[in-house]
């Protein structure tokens, strides 16, 4: 069992930057590959990046490769989606979630947990 906590979302300006957080309770994080999800209004949750339980694998959505870099840190049950040059685009809620995977998938039914959101909002 996972649970997932994100935090770090809020209002930025186009080209600015932003780092979002999730924490995770449970022993066996480690094992889990984690990926982070959004959702814009009116449209359907989308793939942003996932990355592997060792954190050597990583994987992003074409419109974010570049501009986005997810990251992990076991000891501290912490998954980390650093954002910059962001767009307007990029507005949503983020989700972060875990799959007892050893490769992320890109899909969400591939996770089991799934944590509360985080908006993120890019203002022209």
């Amino acid at each position: 069992q996972v649970q997932l906590v994100e935090s770090g979302g809020g209002l930025v300006q186009a080209g600015g930057s932003l780092r979002v957080s999730c924490a995770a309770s449970g022993r066996t994080f480690s094992s889990y590959a984690m990926g982070w999800f959004r959702q814009a209004p009116g449209k359907e949750r989308e793939f942003v990046a996932a990355i592997s339980w060792s954190g050597g694998s990583t994987y992003y959505a074409d419109s974010v490769k570049g501009r986005f870099t997810i990251s992990r840190d076991n000891a501290k049950n912490m998954v980390y989606l650093q954002m910059n040059s962001l767009k307007p685009e990029d507005t949503a809620v983020y989700y972060c979630a875990a799959a007892p995977t050893i490769v992320p998938g890109t899909t969400d039914h591939e996770y089991d947990y799934w944590g509360q959101g985080t908006q993120v909002t890019v203002s022209s």
